[in-house]
């Protein structure tokens, strides 16, 4: 896998339980016993099945063992390959799809959201849009709205996601530039500057929003791969 690639594979989640136990022996013992927190049979099935999958797209890119794949978390609970430490990795999911994306040598991020009409949308945008942001979401047409907030928000998810801190960091303090979304204007200072990141958005469906975020100078190729569940294969 070449450094100049982030390799991003979208896919459908199934939760057929016909698949479950081969993704159950994929899965590490912290991840087994965290899917026995889940009462819903679906959600359980769901949880299986994304880690699983999470679990054989790393074990092809390191050509190991799946199974054997060492997990760990950083301080803020960010997953990393311990015996892999220049790749790095993240997954997200909504409804019935799944994103997972793979580098070497940067930090990155991906967050994927169905645009689902929600009735707090304003107050959503007031806790955690920067000014910038909140005035130029206000001034949409009402029939623009649902959509530009999720444009802003998986952008957001996805660089917080990346530093590894998640939605604690403040989603306020990640300012995307509204008349060029795939910038950012500020970004808190200890993760250098706004330009030293970048975002690309990822196409899953014309319901579905998603946003790549990543640290890196160099300029990079962005290969979509279909990620086929068990049942293709």
């Amino acid at each position: 896998m070449s450094d100049n690639v982030i390799k991003l594979w979208q896919g459908d989640v199934t939760a057929q339980e016909s698949d479950y136990p081969r993704y159950w022996l994929r899965l590490g013992q912290a991840e087994q016993k965290q899917s026995a927190n889940f009462q819903n049979k679906q959600i359980r099935q769901r949880f299986v099945e994304i880690h699983g999958r999470l679990r054989e797209i790393l074990g092809d890119v390191v050509n190991e063992d799946p199974a054997e794949l060492r997990i760990h978390r950083a301080q803020y609970g960010k997953p990393y390959l311990a015996d892999y430490p220049g790749l790095s990795f993240n997954l997200s999911h909504t409804g019935n799809k799944m994103a997972v994306a793979v580098a070497h040598h940067c930090e990155l991020g991906v967050d994927i959201e169905h645009c689902k009409p929600r009735p707090n949308l304003a107050a959503l945008v007031e806790k955690c849009f920067a000014e910038e942001e909140m005035d130029f979401w206000r001034q949409l047409p009402d029939t623009q709205k649902t959509q530009a907030f999720y444009r802003f928000w998986t952008r957001k998810e996805a660089f917080v996601k990346a530093t590894g801190r998640g939605i604690a960091l403040g989603l306020k303090h990640c300012v995307i530039n509204p008349n060029r979304l795939n910038e950012f204007l500020r970004v808190p200072e200890e993760y250098g500057p706004p330009a030293a990141w970048r975002i690309h958005d990822i196409a899953i469906n014309s319901s579905i929003d998603g946003a790549l975020a990543v640290n890196t100078g160099k300029p990079l190729t962005i290969e979509i791969i279909q990620a086929r569940a068990a049942a293709e294969n």
